[in-house]
Order: structure tokens, then C-alpha cells, then sequence
């Protein structure tokens, strides 16, 4: 298989298509379901391995990953965190979701509460939702006016190259599901007892301004792909591609930030084996 990365990273060019009923049932990199769901079973050991090793060498270094997550009601983020972030070590992750801004968020600058859930060295931080939703949501219903959102494109974009300098390596990943998908997926939380209590009037309302998140998604995909932090988008009309798909950018990006196993020469390892080797003597005596 190709780099996965690659393959799913946002190009400019095609950013109409990106955001259309396009390429949605796409499923670039394997074959079929039963495959894909092999493939991410398989990818178990080497993501804890990984994971372990980032998570020791945060003791010393500055390093750690924020998986962020982005796509319109029901594109299954909560359903990607249950199936690939589900194979980390708990130990080692922070998760967040970024819903309605509190009474305290509101009194400071947008990227205030993003600030505050950037997670420590060593760890993987997830965001479900985040910083894009304040040129997403308040764009889409004018909650503030142009002149302010406008302006956040560039704040989002240079507060990402900073974090990327002080060690955090992001994987932004947009769930793309078409309009069809997600009408069958707000029909079936209605038919389906166990999931009324996803129900929300409101994703009815918001499933109206289709055309209007297509924009606003546009432009935040197109103005924010940096080379510090390039977006992905995966296909995720199928959710046992949108799971392989993001299994394999996870797996990826470890492997190419590849942690190591801290070195410590600050230790006298020889002779703390003595002391307990003696301690074992004198006990045995």
C-alpha cells in the first residue's frame, strides 16, 4: 500500500470536489470491508509500542500528537475515536470535545479553551470538534460578523505553527460524508430506540444549511492546510473505511515522528545494580 498520507492529503486544486457529494464512498488504499477491519485489528501492537515509547520519551522531551477531528453531524467522529483511538492506551490519551462555548470560554480569545486542551509531552490529545468551529459554526449562523472570522483563518494557522515548534505534531482529518449518508444516519438515530439519546432537534435545522457548511468548510480546509499542519480527508460514507483510514494516518504519523526510548546518563545504572545485588546478598545471609 501507498503512503496513506499522501493519498488523503487535501489538495488545493481540488477543494469543490472535496467538499461535494464526491468521492464519498471512495476507499483509496484497500480492497473491501473485510480486509480494512483485518488490516486495523492487526494494527494493534505496533500503535501500543509506538504510543509507549511517545509517551516515555514526554518524561524528557517536548513531543506529543493532537489528532483533530472535523466533519458535519453525524460524519462519525465519536464512532472513529470508539474504534481507533480505542486501541491506545487510555494511560496516555486526552480527549476533548469541543461543544458550545461556556460563560467562561466566552470572556477570553477563541483559541483560549484549544490552548488549554493541548496535551501534555508524551501523551496523544484528541479533538473532537475544535479551533475550526469558530470559522464554521459562527460563519454559518453570522454569530459574529466577517470582519471577525475572517480574521481567524490566519490566527488558527499561525497558533498551529507554533504549537508544531514547541513539539506537537498534529493530524487533522475531515470526515467526508455526503448529503444522502447523512440523512440515512439522522433517519436511523430516529428508528433506532438505543440511539435516541443522540437525538437533537437541532441537527435537523443544521442538516438545512448543507450548502452553506459546504462553504464554510471550504474555506477553512483551503486556507488551513499548512505544511506545519496539512489537513486529510478521508472518505466516510463507509465507516469501516473511515476506521482503516484513520488507523493507517495514525500509524503513519508515529512512525514518522518515531519515538525513541529515552537515554538517561544522568543514572549510575552499574551501580544501582550493585547496591541491589548486594541487598539481595546481605538478605540471603
Amino acid at each position: 500500500m501507498a503512503n496513506l498520507r499522501k493519498r488523503l492529503r487535501l489538495d488545493p486544486a481540488a477543494i469543490d470536489v472535496t467538499v461535494a457529494d464526491e468521492g464519498t464512498r471512495d476507499t483509496p488504499g484497500v480492497k473491501d470491508r473485510a480486509q480494512a477491519e483485518a488490516e486495523l485489528a492487526a494494527l494493534g501492537p505496533e500503535l501500543a509500542e509506538l504510543q509507549e515509547r511517545l509517551y516515555a520519551e514526554g518524561k524528557f522531551g517536548p513531543r506529543r500528537l493532537v489528532v483533530l477531528l472535523q466533519g458535519i453531524d453525524t460524519s462519525g467522529k465519536d464512532g472513529a475515536v470508539k474504534h481507533v483511538i480505542g486501541l491506545l492506551n487510555p494511560a496516555g490519551v486526552r480527549y476533548t470535545a469541543f461543544g458550545k462555548p461556556s460563560k467562561e470560554e466566552l470572556k477570553h480569545d477563541f483559541l483560549w479553551r484549544i490552548e488549554r486542551a493541548v496535551p501534555p509531552p508524551g501523551h496523544v490529545g484528541v479533538f473532537n470538534r475544535s479551533q475550526y468551529e469558530d470559522v464554521l459554526v459562527v460563519r454559518v449562523h453570522d454569530i459574529v460578523p466577517p470582519s471577525e472570522w475572517e480574521k481567524r483563518y490566519d490566527l488558527i494557522n499561525a497558533w498551529e505553527a507554533a504549537q508544531v515548534a514547541a513539539g506537537v505534531t498534529f493530524l487533522k482529518v475531515f470526515l467526508h460524508i455526503s448529503y444522502a449518508e447523512q440523512g440515512e444516519r439522522l433517519l436511523a438515530r430516529l428508528d433506532d430506540p438505543a440511539k435516541h439519546w443522540k437525538v437533537n432537534p437541532g441537527d435537523i435545522d443544521e442538516r438545512a444549511l448543507w450548502e452553506s457548511y459546504r462553504e464554510a468548510y471550504a474555506a477553512a480546509l483551503l486556507r488551513c492546510s499548512t505544511d506545519a499542519a496539512p489537513w486529510y480527508v478521508i472518505p466516510a460514507d463507509r465507516k469501516w473505511y473511515r476506521n482503516w483510514a484513520l488507523g493507517q494516518l495514525l500509524l503513519e504519523t508515529l512512525r514518522e515522528m518515531d519515538p525513541q526510548w529515552p537515554v538517561r546518563p544522568d543514572l549510575d545504572f552499574d551501580g544501582m545494580r550493585a547496591r541491589l545485588r548486594g541487598k539481595e546478598t546481605s538478605t540471603a545471609s
